[in-house]
């Protein structure tokens, strides 16, 4: 049987510096996913021409837009990459380009030529879920998704935020306070199987 063999990482966009290459379809979709997460994803683009509405989240989040063709140069201090243009050779370039930098990077559609991978994503207050198939069905990744913003409750983050409040009061070491939390949240795993279609 085939493995995932990710690791799933959460990622504080907020202190990195991304860069997309592409002002189309797939750089919006890609940059919503992004400003999804965190609003105040540190994002530059470039692209010889950008969609009006990626021009008007730019106004809106204070993120730069450059008009220009991709160049290298625009790598220079940049920490993740995402690639998202209809031509395959410059997409091919960023690709190489960031592999001589050690600089994460995803084609968009090419999973060959990816570090990382853009999965579903559930978010309810603190708590967030990511979903993947290892690149092998967005639509399932969709559909996971779907199923999990219906089953985790909207109140979920008050209670992390009441354990989280409770840990601060427990004594001990680590593992004491571990085993004091699990005493207390055992009751909220159900043994009930949940079946569902996808």
């Amino acid at each position: 049987m085939e493995r995932n063999e990710l690791y799933p990482i959460f990622l504080k966009v907020h202190a990195l510096d991304t860069l997309i290459v592409g002002g189309g379809n797939v750089a919006i979709e890609k940059l919503l996913f992004l400003l999804k997460s965190s609003p105040n994803a540190q994002v530059t683009m470039v692209a010889p021409i950008f969609r009006p509405d990626i021009v008007a989240l730019s106004e809106k989040h204070g993120f730069k837009i450059i008009e220009d063709v991709y160049d290298a140069g625009y790598l220079v201090g940049k920490h993740m990459v995402i690639a998202t243009t209809d031509d395959v050779d410059v997409n091919i370039k960023v690709y190489n380009d960031c592999k001589e930098r050690n600089i994460l990077v995803n084609v968009a559609d090419n999973p060959p030529y990816c570090d990382f991978y853009m999965g579903g994503i559930v978010t309810k207050g603190n708590v967030k879920v990511a979903i993947s198939t290892n690149g092998k069905s967005p639509t399932t990744a969709k559909r996971l998704r779907q199923f999990f913003e219906d089953v985790i409750p909207e109140d979920v983050d008050e209670l992390v935020q009441n354990l989280n409040k409770y840990r601060d009061t427990l004594k001990g070491n680590f593992e004491d306070k571990v085993k004091q939390l699990n005493e207390v949240t055992k009751n909220l795993v159900s043994r009930k199987k949940i079946k569902t279609q996808f």
